[in-house]
């Protein structure tokens, strides 16, 4: 008897056919159909893969009763309605980032698949990756000290999407990474950025996430650089690491340098650099992808929760949504909690040596509405 999750994809552009090329690898699913309004994409698939095609959602539920789980990586503007579609045939649903394009859409399909006992999974790749999963531990066992901060860079030239900006685009991987690694939310959001192909679509933006204890994370996104890009750097009060997603070996590298303050007995205080040994841990090979389907596969089976649930997906929407509000305000921070809006950045007066975590920030403005 054939045990493997029957499993269908629903898109066939440059990212589901990465999907459906992993699932058919993968020794544990059977993938029985793909769909996409293209023929030539569905000739495509039943050359490469032996699959059947079709072209719509609708159409793989009503031919392939078989199938349990659906595996959505349409454009984003179609996550919800046929992720809905989905779980209302009692299908087990792995929905592409972004999850949604609102806050209130993510709600819904979150409730609707707890409604109906339902995995419902959310794409955010980097949570699989062993790279991140090592700066997880290395930051959660205190190895790098006190965060302080945060930086991302995923740029390239291309791909210009016509239908979300870059920050919709590839913001969520950023944002859940940060979020994952880090183990919590931020308090405010800011964000700035500009058009320059396409009016109203921004191609670079500059996203700002603040934390409590005045932890700070900054992520470029841009689609117009000429550099390709993906790099993560996380510096503490005892180390830093810098995670670079596109080299080809030594993707993580761990410094044992900082700085701190030493009491002195002249006057003021010296301020102390240190330059250490640099760390190069071995890392597994697998590829994300199929580590990220492995944990979809084994949720479904088992029925379990899956690590980027709905809740994890919604919170990543909340920041993106917040973000889009900042842009739209030309930059001013947002905060999560509120969704309003603040006169100016949080600021800390830096000759201000008392100041602890639980003190009101010096210069901090009240939160106002904003119409």
């Amino acid at each position: 008897m054939d045990t493997r999750l029957k499993i269908g994809v629903v898109g066939l552009g440059a990212w589901g056919c990465n999907v459906a090329r992993c699932l058919y690898e993968l020794p544990d699913c059977d993938l029985v159909v793909c769909s996409d309004l293209s023929e030539n994409r569905r000739t495509m698939a039943e050359r490469n893969w032996g699959v059947q095609t079709v072209a719509s959602l609708d159409e793989m539920i009503a031919q392939f009763p078989e199938i349990t789980a659906v595996a959505i990586a349409a454009p984003a503007i179609l996550h919800y309605p046929l992720a809905k579609k989905a779980l209302l045939a009692d299908k087990d649903v792995f929905v592409e980032k972004p999850f949604t394009l609102n806050v209130a859409d993510a709600e819904e399909l979150m409730a609707l698949a707890e409604e109906r006992g339902k995995v419902l999974m959310v794409g955010h790749l980097l949570e699989y990756h062993p790279a991140v999963n090592k700066i997880r531990d290395i930051v959660q066992a205190g190895e790098l000290g006190d965060v302080y901060y945060i930086y991302t860079q995923r740029v390239n030239l291309g791909r210009i999407r016509g239908d979300e900006n870059a920050m919709w685009s590839f913001a969520p991987h950023d944002i859940s990474q940060i979020l994952y690694i880090l183990g919590e939310e931020p308090v405010d959001v800011s964000a700035r950025g500009q058009s320059y192909i396409q009016d109203g679509i921004e191609d670079v933006v500059f996203l700002s996430l603040f934390f409590k204890n005045r932890r700070m994370a900054h992520i470029h996104i841009s689609w117009l650089d000429p550099h390709k890009m993906r790099s993560t750097t996380v510096v503490g009060s005892k180390k830093m690491l810098v995670f670079d997603d596109a080299a080809a070996t030594e993707k993580l590298r761990i410094y044992d340098s900082g700085a701190q303050q030493q009491a002195t007995s002249s006057y003021g205080e010296a301020i102390q650099v240190r330059f250490g040994d640099i760390q190069i841990p071995h890392l597994a090979t697998t590829e994300p992808l199929k580590l990220e389907f492995q944990h979809f596969i084994q949720c479904v089976n088992k029925r379990l929760t899956p690590r980027s649930d709905a809740k994890d997906g919604l919170r990543v929407v909340r920041i993106l949504e917040a973000a889009q509000k900042s842009l739209e305000l030309d930059g001013l921070p947002i905060s999560l909690k509120s969704g309003m809006a603040r006169k100016r950045m949080p600021k800390l007066n830096p000759m201000d040596r008392q100041w602890t975590p639980q003190m009101p920030v010096p210069g901090r403005a009240p939160v106002v509405a904003v119409s």
